[in-house]
C-alpha cells in the first residue's frame, strides 16, 4: 500500500474525483474470509462488529472531512441486491453511522443510499486494464435526486477497494449532482495484482 498523499501511476495519469480513500486493513486472513461470509454467504449478523471496523476508519478523516456528512453506499445492480438478498455495503454503512452515534456524536452523518444508483450490469473488473476499468463502469451509476447532494460533503461506503474505479466513478457522479466534496471509507484494501493471480477469489473479482 502507498504511503498516504503518494498515488500511483494510475491514479497520477487519471486523478480520481474523490478527496482521499481511507480502509481498515488489508483484505487478506481473518479480515478476508468475514468479507466473504457477509457478502456471499448472507452472515449479515457480521456487519455489526465489522461496522464498527469501518467506524474507526471513518475517524481517519475527522482531521479533513466535514463531520457533517451524508453517506451513500456503492449500489448494487437490483438483480444482484435480489439475488444476494442485500447491499452488504448499506449494511456496513448503517452498522457504523449506529455505532459513531453512539460513542463519536460530533459525527452527524446521514444515510442517504437510495439517492444514487446502479443502472446496468457491470463486468468483473480483475482482468481489465486501467482504461478498460473505467470504460466498463462509465455510466453505471446515477444520483436519483441532485438535491440531496447539492453543495454537502459525501462519505462513499464500499466494503472493498481495489483499484479506485468503481468508487472513482461513483464519486465523479456524485460530484456531477453537486457534492463538494467525496471521501471513501472500506473496510477492506485488496492489492490488485493478488487479485489477478487467484481470480477463482470471487470477492477480489469485485463482482458488485
Amino acid at each position: 500500500m502507498l504511503p498516504e498523499g503518494v498515488l500511483c501511476s494510475d491514479c497520477r495519469a487519471t486523478p480520481p474525483h474523490f478527496a482521499r480513500a481511507v480502509a481498515y486493513g488489508a483484505y487478506r486472513e481473518g479480515l478476508r474470509e468475514m468479507v466473504h461470509q457477509l457478502k456471499y454467504e448472507r452472515v449479515s449478523a457480521l456487519a455489526k462488529p465489522l461496522g464498527a471496523k469501518l467506524a474507526e476508519t471513518i475517524r481517519q478523516l475527522e482531521t479533513t472531512a466535514d463531520l457533517s456528512l451524508m453517506v451513500v453506499a456503492v449500489p448494487l445492480f437490483p438483480a444482484r441486491q435480489a439475488e444476494r438478498g442485500y447491499n452488504q455495503s448499506i449494511l456496513l454503512a448503517d452498522a457504523a453511522i449506529r455505532f459513531l452515534k453512539t460513542t463519536t456524536p460530533a459525527w452527524k452523518l446521514t444515510a442517504a443510499h437510495a439517492a444514487l444508483k446502479r443502472t446496468r450490469h457491470t463486468e468483473s473488473q480483475y482482468a481489465l486494464s486501467p482504461k478498460g476499468r473505467h470504460a466498463n463502469l462509465r455510466g453505471a451509476f446515477e444520483v436519483a435526486d441532485k438535491a440531496v447532494f447539492a453543495g454537502k460533503e459525501v462519505l462513499l461506503i464500499d466494503d472493498i477497494y481495489t483499484t479506485g474505479a468503481t468508487a472513482g466513478e461513483c464519486a465523479r457522479v456524485l460530484r456531477k449532482a453537486g457534492a463538494a466534496r467525496v471521501w471513501v471509507a472500506t473496510l477492506a484494501r485488496a492489492q490488485v495484482e493478488r487479485a489477478r493471480a487467484e481470480p477463482e477469489d470471487s470477492v477480489a473479482m469485485w463482482s458488485h
